[in-house]
């Protein structure tokens, strides 16, 4: 019996031949490309996909033929990308951005005017302030509004929370993203330590009610279950809580929110860091109507509808995979009005001006069998 050396040694040999032929194999695959120039030939051709996929299966019998599947998916998958390439030239996707490269400054703006929810003393707020040396802040009662003053040109700037380390991604504004047409370009992660404001004079023992917003409530779960006899009222924001209860005080009611608001509006803490974990973050987004790609831009977002197949999901992660590219995230939401549809929202470490993730971004945003196709933007996160 050989050792494993020898048998090393072998797989070598053999994986010097799979190169060969791969090779070989992208070569006459260019061969097809020319021949197909002037023709009504598509680059896809599923017919023939599954014909090969078919006989390669049998060939290597049941105990391998999930793993040739995918081998051989993935080689179809190359193959058209090369090939659109080839046949297409450089994609208007790609000219897009390097458009947006070159329109882009040096450095992200001191002053701008921002869009923001909730009042002053939102956790948005802060994070524009950390954002932006010098932001003019114009304050809206809901998400949505965010995204309409940014696309409808009111606003060059709009901050928006997407997803907290204990409570998750803030649905919300995930549903919203396929609805507007804006470009994220810049990301912050924000440390939230969450206090109870209540009118001066209140005690703990006094409270019957606590309002804050949804997430930040769900943040303070335990605070909750300690507390049983409290009832939770959601609100539409955590800072616009806190400035109702200042104009109000009404007797037995409490907030959730940050310690800037106890200044702002008056009222006492009356209980501190209440959130589940020490360590809490959200993360806010900055969104813009147009793509403005800074030069420390190290994220990149995108977001697509995949066909209802078997591997398709599969079929994009392993294309990141190839390239080394890490994905940090990755959502799904139902398509708003369609029977159990999914739209894929993707975020993953890398530089736009890498040429393996541009022509990866490229192709996605090319490959006729990717519905809905959108780039998010490039970005860094502080």
């Amino acid at each position: 019996m050989k050792d494993i050396a020898e048998l090393r040694r072998d797989i070598d040999e053999i994986d010097d031949k799979i190169a060969e032929l791969f090779l070989k194999r992208m070569d006459m695959m260019e061969d097809v490309a020319e021949a197909k120039k002037g023709s009504s030939a598509s680059i896809s051709d599923p017919a023939r996909e599954r014909l090969i996929l078919s006989r390669v299966t049998n060939a290597v019998g049941e105990k391998h033929e999930d793993a040739a599947r995918l081998l051989f998916r993935t080689m179809f998958g190359i193959t058209k990308a090369r090939q659109r390439v080839l046949l297409n030239g450089e994609s208007e996707f790609a000219q897009t951005i390097k458009k947006a490269v070159a329109a882009t400054s040096d450095k992200f703006p001191k002053r701008a005017l921002v869009a923001c929810p909730g009042v002053e003393g939102a956790y948005a707020q802060q994070a524009a302030s950390r954002m932006f040396a010098l932001p003019t802040i114009v304050y809206f009662n809901d998400f949505d509004k965010i995204f309409e003053s940014v696309e409808k040109g009111l606003c060059p700037y709009g901050i928006l929370p997407i997803e907290n380390s204990a409570a998750g991604s803030v649905a919300a504004v995930y549903d919203l993203m396929q609805k507007h047409k804006f470009h994220i370009v810049r990301s912050l992660k924000l440390k939230i330590d969450h206090v109870l404001l209540a009118p001066k004079g209140t005690k703990l023992s006094d409270v019957k009610i606590i309002e804050s917003h949804p997430h930040a409530l769900a943040q303070c779960s335990e605070f909750f279950r300690a507390h049983s006899g409290i009832e939770m009222k959601p609100a539409i924001n955590t800072a616009t809580a806190a400035e109702a209860l200042a104009a109000n005080k009404t007797p037995g009611v409490a907030v959730i929110a940050s310690r800037t608001c106890a200044d702002l509006y008056g009222l006492e803490i009356i209980a501190e860091r209440i959130q589940n974990a020490a360590l809490n973050y959200t993360r806010f987004i900055c969104i813009a109507k147009n793509p403005e790609i800074y030069s420390d831009a190290n994220r990149i977002g995108i977001m697509l509808s995949l066909p209802h197949k078997p591997g398709s999901l599969n079929d994009i992660i392993s294309k990141f995979s190839a390239i080394d590219v890490n994905l940090t995230k990755l959502e799904s939401r139902p398509v708003p009005g369609m029977d159990f549809e999914f739209r894929f929202i993707f975020e993953f470490e890398a530089s736009i001006s890498d040429p393996s993730v541009l022509s990866l971004l490229a192709d996605l945003a090319t490959d006729p069998e990717i519905d809905r196709f959108t780039f998010l933007g490039a970005y860094s996160e502080k």
